[in-house]
């Protein structure tokens, strides 16, 4: 006599009910995490040209350019930002003060390949009279990345 072996019918039911489960738990904490890594990203993108915009100051090149005397950014294309190469009037807006002692900034709004929890929100970089970069943003609070304040939702 043989016997049969397998899994029962309510076995298989238990096994289906437990990864629907950790699926539902899942799924959400992971485009949590996505969000969150984009906007790390992009405050990491926008804020390596602080050094560029300092340098720039120092040199006295305070218009946007590839020419000469102006500031040359190297800026290549971001999907999370937009794409856009065009720095006035594309979703990355930057504007260097006349001089050291006159603010400057790098503004940058989510869009593209950005997640639609932060799709439309922005993340900018503000350099004080003083010198003093700070960064602040408009994600929901659990979005955003150390060391960037701003109101959230």
């Amino acid at each position: 006599m043989k016997k049969q072996q397998g899994f029962t019918l309510i076995e298989l039911m238990i096994v289906v009910a437990i990864i629907g489960i950790l699926a539902a738990v899942a799924i959400p904490q992971y485009q949590n995490y996505v969000s969150k890594s984009q906007v790390t990203r992009v405050m990491q993108e926008t804020g390596a040209m602080k050094t560029i915009i300092e340098t720039c100051l120092l040199d006295g090149r305070t218009t946007i350019g590839t020419g000469a005397g102006e500031c040359d950014l190297g800026w290549t294309e971001s999907n999370l930002i937009g794409g856009s190469a065009n720095l006035e009037g594309g979703k990355l807006k930057v504007t260097i003060g006349e001089d050291a002692d006159t603010q400057s900034s790098i503004a940058a709004t989510f869009g593209e390949n950005a997640a639609t929890s932060i799709a439309g929100d922005s993340l900018t970089w503000t350099r004080s009279t003083a010198g003093i970069w700070s960064c602040d943003t408009d994600v929901d609070d659990n979005y955003k990345p150390t060391g960037c304040t701003g109101s959230g939702s």
